[in-house]
């Protein structure tokens, strides 16, 4: 079990939904957390609902300048969590660069960029805890999630490389993903989303990943199961089971 009394965590898009709720998780477990996301008075608001003191730094993972400066705001971490997301469901047939290209900028190039910024120095003092939001979708290229399916596939296998490299030093890797959870992202769907969970439930099930040495969890099991899978199945049966061909 991680003892989190007295460390510091930064939970990049800890403003609401999963990342507000993880906070509120990691601050009952002891931990001093620092909060950040564009919004500034969303943050205010999260930070003021938090069991313990916490902090809140404005950040924006779409610009280099915006994370150095935030970085230097904050100092010192023992841990950071990466729960920034960008998503608006999407069709091939209804192709918008600007959204394409955003969700990519935040939820793949915004993990580079903050990377960039904080792995190196965690490299250097051999310590620091990683913890990654990926996503279920990221396992195949789904209909509707032109953008999103691409840009979490990515931060998938990007976070695979970093374990690969990292699990035999004093940077702890994790990834964790999740299926469906209610929260203003997936409001935008107007599809069935099965087995979704309420951010409580996903971020409990996002804390005892974290309490444990294990690199990756996806959750719900079940649903999460089919989708870690499919990979192994045909293209065709796979779509055909999605109904599509």
């Amino acid at each position: 079990m991680r003892d989190f009394v007295g460390k510091r965590y930064w939970l990049i898009g800890g403003s609401e939904g999963l990342g507000l709720a993880l906070a509120r998780k990691l601050s009952g477990a002891g931990a001093k957390v620092i909060l950040s996301g564009r919004d500034e008075a969303r943050l205010a608001e999260a930070v003021a609902a938090m069991p313990a003191p916490a902090e809140a730094v404005a950040l924006d993972v779409t610009s280099e300048a915006s994370i150095e400066a935030a970085l230097a705001q904050v100092g010192s971490f023992d841990g950071v969590v990466y729960l920034a997301g960008a998503y608006w469901p999407m069709k091939a047939q209804d192709w918008e660069a600007g959204r394409v290209e955003g969700m990519i900028d935040t939820n793949l190039l915004g993990l580079v960029r903050l990377l960039s910024a904080v792995l190196p120095g965690m490299i250097a003092a051999n310590r620091g805890h990683l913890v990654v939001t990926g996503s279920i979708g990221g396992y195949r290229g789904l209909p509707g999630a032109i953008g999103y399916s691409a840009s979490k596939a990515g931060v998938m296998a990007l976070t695979e490389s970093l374990y690969a490299d990292l699990r035999d030093t004093g940077v702890e890797v994790q990834l964790v993903n999740p299926g469906f959870i209610r929260t203003r992202l997936t409001e935008k769907n107007r599809f069935r989303m099965p087995f979704i969970m309420e951010p409580e439930t996903a971020a409990q099930r996002m804390f005892e990943h974290m309490c444990a040495d294990n690199f990756r969890a996806n959750f719900p099991v079940l649903f999460a199961s089919f989708f870690r899978f499919s990979q192994l199945l045909p293209d065709g049966l796979f779509y055909r089971l999605l109904g599509k061909g």
